[in-house]
């Protein structure tokens, strides 16, 4: 292997010593890459920051280490390369974004991933951001940039755990829902139902619906500005803006009038909005 010194023609500069990313506490990283030398430079910098890893080299290599439940402990973060031979990283993306459906591997629907790529384009990484990526990368990039993603990411995936967030609550049906006062959020298949209409089928969110009303949920009477509800969501719905928050709290109403909860997200004047308990 050439030295560390010596990689920015394959896409990676590294300048100084790598000092982000010392909490790994062993979490274990997925390095999806064909690109060998790319791939090994990753994964030397990754190890020497406490981190375990594993590789795949295609899309298809990567579907089966992320759904083998005999192939190891799944990944707490992914690092995703885009122009991978045979399926594409595009399509894995997507990939992951519908395994939310699947009883027996649903679980890695919440893993962060990185996109790591030489696709420079405004619409390329608009598309991977909206496609499920949590961040991306361009190449040649800094290794100490990288890992500094890489925590960011990870401590952000905790707080989730540690605030009853998706992540921990997939391990059970009873689990994984939130409970306010009648109304209940499927956290696994994003429904929303009442006791209030009984008989009524549950109402399918879309992703940015279920996000608002999660953390309305999680924080219930307590008010949210519209820059606080963006700064919530943003790593889960990165396609909602301020002009379109509105928009998107007026269609979550209509569906909790379907259900017979029109009334619960009340706005506040001059501040913001809040669920009712």
């Amino acid at each position: 292997m050439r030295s560390m010194k010596d990689i920015t023609a394959s896409g990676i500069k590294q300048t100084g010593n790598d000092t982000a990313g010392r909490t790994g506490n062993q979490k274990r990283i997925a390095i999806i890459e064909d690109d060998v030398h790319i791939g090994d430079i990753i994964e030397e910098s990754l190890r020497r920051e406490g981190y375990q890893t594993c590789r795949a080299y295609s899309g298809t290599e990567a579907q089966y280490l992320l759904a083998d439940e005999d192939a190891g402990r799944k990944p707490d973060l992914v690092l995703l390369d885009l122009m991978l031979p045979g399926m594409t990283g595009e399509a894995l993306l997507s990939w992951i974004q519908d395994i939310r459906d699947i009883p027996d591997i649903r679980d890695i629907s919440d893993i962060p991933i990185i996109v790591i790529s030489a696709k420079v384009g405004v619409d390329d990484k608009v598309d991977a951001l909206l496609g499920g990526a949590a961040d991306y990368i361009t190449k040649p990039f800094e290794i100490k940039e990288l890992l500094a993603r890489i925590t960011v990411q990870l401590r952000r995936r905790e707080v989730s755990a540690s605030t009853g967030q998706i992540g921990d609550c997939r391990k059970g049906q009873d689990e994984g829902k939130l409970i306010v006062g009648d109304l209940t959020l499927d956290l696994v298949l994003r429904e929303i139902s009442s006791n209030k209409s009984e008989g009524v089928a549950p109402v399918r969110l879309t992703r940015t619906e279920f996000a608002i009303l999660r953390l309305l949920m999680q924080n219930a009477g307590q008010v949210f500005s519209k820059v606080a509800i963006l700064d919530c969501i943003s790593a889960d719905t990165p396609d909602c803006t301020d002009s379109s928050l509105k928009q998107h709290i007026s269609n979550l109403r209509k569906k909790l009038a379907e259900i017979g909860e029109g009334d619960c997200i009340e706005a506040v004047w001059g501040i913001g909005f809040r669920l009712k308990t």
